[in-house]
């Protein structure tokens, strides 16, 4: 009874410590399309974003000047951040381009013409003051043997105004925004 009533106790102070009031989430939110763009994508299915470990988690890394990558607890994205950038990519590619691009499942009877993966190999609020969104994307044909495929590699950079956390995230959603442009534009 007395290790229930201490475990108990400790469990409430442990409790106490936690503010949810501390926590700050931020949302990955480019601007609305400002552009138009040709069509070159139809009906089109992108995949999960694929992210680094560092850029999957809820905690906002940034690297400070030893070259670390750090987080904390008390500013983390305010959704999954794979889920974030694939449902924000395709709403942008679609906005910019007037493609109807969907993140999987496909839930359309009709299926996609083109299929659409993007793996990403840095997303990092480097030490320098900028964002720095690399890697390789992929369209293909939906189906086997229908139009060609499109491989192409990426490496953006955004100034990152201002600092922490909201200015983290101001940055990632411009550098977002740059992808969606160039994944629209198939170049």
């Amino acid at each position: 009874m007395t290790l229930t009533r201490l475990l108990l106790t400790g469990l409430i102070a442990l409790a106490a410590c936690s503010s949810p009031e501390k926590t700050a989430r931020y949302v990955i939110d480019p601007p609305a399309a400002q552009q138009r763009l040709p069509n070159r994508l139809g009906l089109a299915e992108l995949r999960e974003v694929s992210l680094p470990q560092y850029a999957s988690g809820q905690e906002i890394a940034y690297q400070t000047e030893d070259g670390a990558l750090r987080s904390t607890p008390d500013n983390i994205w305010a959704d999954d951040p794979p889920r974030a950038m694939t449902l924000v990519l395709a709403r942008q590619i679609s906005a910019l381009s007037g493609a109807t691009v969907v993140a999987e499942p496909w839930p359309l009877s009709n299926g996609p013409d083109r299929r659409i993966e993007v793996r990403v190999e840095q997303l990092l609020a480097r030490a320098d003051g900028v964002v720095r969104l690399s890697g390789v994307y992929f369209v293909s044909a939906a189906d086997l043997g229908g139009g060609r495929d499109v491989v192409r590699r990426f490496d953006l950079s955004v100034p990152i105004e201002g600092e922490g956390p909201p200015a983290i995230a101001a940055a990632q959603s411009r550098a977002i925004e740059l992808l969606a442009e160039r994944i629209a534009q198939l170049g």
